[in-house]
């Protein structure tokens, strides 16, 4: 893994607190859904309008998911799948992404979307392919911030400003969603302290109640999951890849409620980030190297049967005298979340990292791929626990011909760690060369 390199910490968190009515949102916003422009419309987060059928057919080309204008005495928006996921089923759709303006978040609101994920991937993406986040550059570099303590403020105020516009659906749901997350450096990935430390501070430069802090699930990261917790801070733990350090995770959250000493338990939070598609990337890879027809059969099968099995240990673990006696205090289930939803193999549906896992008390997280075919065909009933038998059959079947679970854990973590790094020196190195320019012009 890449060398250490702690980032600069503000002397306070104050510099990056303001609002949105304070910022130049002020003027009329365009919402881009990484399609088409339309004028921004007024959120209306109430959705009354009776639920209308669903027709599963073959996506063509890419959804234009559009903006709702406001006509004559305001209209209500429409319903979709996304509003029927969450109110029949109880998993709630968020969405896995964020950049500027963080008003295109707007008509997904309005579509069901109910909270968002962002990772140093999509950072890298949004900051340097995009010309909105200029403006604060330049006034930092000017002002002699190093290169890292700037990034931390464009990413802090993004994730302010999402948080603000997903508040009425923290309120709504008395804390219970409505959430944004923002990782911690990947530099930190080895280091148990200084990821604390860092999560610590993470979320007192945010500063905003419906925000969580991602930690990886790395073994040295396990115990930061509890300190943090136990200090009564909400966390979304990611990149987890296998059932062992999935329960390890779920331990940590318990571990750190129980060592919090808070009376009342219901303002901590959490979710796990159970990675799926890119399970199946790696164990189709060595099905094919294997190459007998069971192999072969096996394909596509390895992510959905695991994430089935990590259900029925969610529901195992969040049940019993230990669980009970947290409920007392207000305790929350730590919700399951489904992450690396997308289609990686075209030959594969492309809902099929959403909808063979729809359940109560989790949530599945979509890029637009994965959004966009959902909200266009996908059909909406509980699904993760309705074939258990075949899930267990499909994973003891994998495991029998040769392929270690652990090392598929092992392997995925390692790479989703090592992406995340390339990711954050990437945008390192593009803001220390945009800072170079805006030096040389000031002088």
């Amino acid at each position: 893994m890449a060398s250490i390199s702690i980032f600069s910490t503000p002397n306070s968190a104050a510099s990056l607190s303001s609002t949105l009515s304070s910022r130049s949102s002020q003027s009329q916003p365009k919402c881009l859904i990484g399609f088409k422009t339309c004028t921004s419309f007024k959120t209306n987060l109430a959705s009354s309008v009776p639920s209308h059928k669903s027709h599963p057919h073959t996506l063509r080309g890419a959804l234009l998911i559009k903006c709702s204008l406001p006509v004559g005495n305001g209209s209500p928006p429409k319903r979709t799948t996304l509003h029927d996921l969450y109110e029949k089923e109880g998993q709630s759709p968020w969405y896995d992404n964020l950049c500027r303006p963080v008003t295109d978040l707007i008509p997904l609101i309005e579509k069901g979307v109910r909270g968002v994920t962002s990772n140093p991937a999509i950072f890298q993406k949004a900051i340097s392919s995009s010309s909105a986040y200029n403006d604060q550059f330049r006034e930092l570099v000017q002002a002699g911030k190093e290169i890292e303590s700037a990034y931390w403020e464009l990413v802090a105020r993004d994730i302010q400003d999402a948080c603000k516009l997903f508040e009425p659906i923290y309120d709504q749901t008395d804390g219970g969603d409505g959430y944004v997350s923002v990782e911690v450096s990947p530099r930190l990935a080895d280091f148990t302290e200084r990821t604390t430390e860092a999560a610590k501070w993470l979320h007192k430069v945010v500063n905003r109640p419906n925000v969580y802090i991602k930690i990886p699930a790395t073994v040295p990261c396990i115990p930061s999951i509890k300190e943090v917790i136990a200090h009564g801070i909400s966390v979304n733990v990611t990149l987890i890849f296998s059932l062992a350090r999935y329960e390890a995770v779920i331990d940590a959250y318990l571990d750190g409620l129980e060592a919090s000493g808070l009376n009342d338990l219901s303002r901590v939070t959490s979710v796990a980030s159970f990675f799926v598609s890119r399970v199946d990337t790696l164990v189709d890879k060595l099905l094919e190297k294997i190459g007998t027809p069971e192999a072969l059969n096996l394909r596509g099968k390895a992510a959905v049967a695991q994430a089935a099995l990590a259900y029925q240990l969610y529901q195992k673990k969040f049940s019993g005298p230990r669980w009970e006696a947290l409920v007392k205090k207000g305790a929350r289930k730590q919700r399951l979340l489904w992450a690396s939803t997308s289609v990686k193999n075209p030959a594969y549906p492309d809902t099929l990292y959403v909808a063979p896992l729809i359940g109560p008390d989790t949530v599945s997280t979509m890029p637009d791929q994965a959004l966009q075919a959902f909200i266009d065909h996908g059909t909406v009933y509980r699904t993760i626990d309705s074939n258990v038998s075949e899930a267990e059959r499909a994973y003891k079947a994998i495991e029998k011909l040769g392929i270690d679970w652990r090392f598929v854990g092992t392997h995925l973590e390692l790479e989703g760690v090592d992406s995340f790094q390339r990711s954050f020196d990437s945008l390192i190195d593009t803001l220390k060369e945009k800072a170079n320019s805006i030096r040389l012009v000031s002088h």
